[in-house]
Order: C-alpha cells, then sequence, then structure tokens
C-alpha cells in the first residue's frame, strides 16, 4: 500500500465555480502509478468549497453561482458577520452547504470519475485569493 499526501496551491479566481480536475491532475504524476486506491481532496478554507459536478456544460456552473446568489444574497440586514465584506457570511454558507472534501476511488491509475464528472472549486469571495488544496492518495 502506498500513501502519498500533499498540499496543492491554486490559482486565484474569480467568484464563481470552477472546474479544476486538470489542474489537480497535473500536480499528481504519482497517481499514474496507483492500480487501485482512493483519492482525498480537501481545501482548506471556509468561504471556498469542493464537489463534484457536471464537466462539460458551463451554463451548469453558471447557473449554480445564480442559484447561490439568490440563496445567499450579500449585504442581506440579517448577517452580523460582515467584518470582511458584505460577502463574508454568504462565502461561509455557501461553503458549508456545498462542503470542503471529496473523495474518489481510483482505478487504472487515474480518478473513477463518472463521465460527466469533474472537481469543482466553488470560489464564494469576490476577491478570495488562492487556495490551498490537500491531496491524500492511498493505494497500489
Amino acid at each position: 500500500m502506498r500513501y502519498i499526501q500533499k498540499r496543492l496551491r491554486l490559482p486565484a479566481v474569480a467568484e464563481g465555480f470552477h472546474l479544476i480536475t486538470d489542474l489537480l491532475l497535473s500536480e499528481l504524476p504519482e497517481l499514474e502509478a496507483m492500480r487501485v486506491g482512493t483519492a482525498s481532496f480537501f481545501i482548506q478554507h471556509t468561504s471556498a468549497s469542493l464537489f463534484l459536478t457536471e464537466n462539460a456544460d458551463p451554463t451548469v456552473r453558471r447557473d449554480f453561482q445564480a442559484y447561490f446568489q439568490r440563496l445567499a444574497p450579500d449585504n442581506a440586514p440579517y448577517f452580523q458577520h460582515t467584518l470582511e465584506g458584505p460577502d463574508d457570511m454568504t462565502a461561509h454558507l455557501k461553503a458549508a452547504m456545498l462542503g470542503n472534501s471529496v473523495t474518489v476511488p481510483i482505478a487504472n491509475g487515474g480518478l473513477a470519475l463518472g463521465t460527466w464528472q469533474g472537481l469543482c472549486l466553488g470560489e464564494h469571495r469576490r476577491h478570495g485569493g488562492r487556495r490551498w488544496v490537500v491531496v491524500t492518495l492511498l493505494g497500489e
């Protein structure tokens, strides 16, 4: 059994939903040597999320953005946690709803994702900056 853990730095992106599967895989050449196992991805932030979504049609990610903007609008008068700006509390809510980790099976040197699945970064701050993802590979 082989165990690898890496902390990967993502580039800063605009607020919204971004496919990052290829970016993460480019930093994981060790994955190619694994026949079977598990890959765990964990984002180390409370104002960004990590989840699986549709990877072919970009309108899915735009619809996510529209939905979450209506669900948790910035500047809502009932939010108290606004020290870092009007998107502060809403970013935490969106991240909590979508989650911070994804586990994917490893099969034959790659991620065993479904045909239309991709790893998605939800950037919930207007200026979130670079994000950290811890990746743990366990396999043989």
